[in-house]
């Protein structure tokens, strides 16, 4: 089993990248899912759910935010297609006009790590391009 840790800058106050990331209709924008499907309600305890579209057709994905700092952190689950359930975490270090965003992911199997990865930077990417126009 492996972690992942992707560290990026982003061109924005902590404020403004927390609302894209929290936001649904922002967050339906960079996850790549029609607003309709997506729900976050992001509080200790809460949910979220999205339907993604990918080759092999659509896929809903969600789960529970464990743990909400507003401007800080944030840890949330995702089920996992084997039924087992992954967490993810997300800290926010404010650096004025500037943010840090570092997501981590525990427990990767071996064979898993590259794909889990190269989606982590893809997702990241896209919540670069929205951020920009927000």
């Amino acid at each position: 089993m492996n972690d992942i840790t992707i560290t990026r800058a982003f061109d924005a106050p902590v404020a403004k990248v927390w609302t894209v990331w929290t936001e649904r209709e922002y967050f339906a924008q960079w996850f790549g899912a029609p607003l309709p499907t997506v729900v976050c309600d992001v509080r200790p305890g809460g949910t979220w759910r999205a339907t993604v579209t990918t080759p092999q057709g659509e896929m809903a994905l969600g789960g529970t935010y464990r743990d909400v700092v507003p401007h800080e952190r944030l840890a949330w689950t995702m089920g996992a297609p084997d039924g087992s359930e992954v967490v993810l975490d997300a800290t926010f270090t404010d650096h004025g006009d500037k943010t840090e965003v570092v997501l981590h992911q525990a427990g990767i199997p071996d064979e898993h790590r590259a794909a889990t990865e190269a989606g982590a930077h893809h997702i990241l990417d896209s919540f670069a391009s929205v951020l920009a126009k927000a």
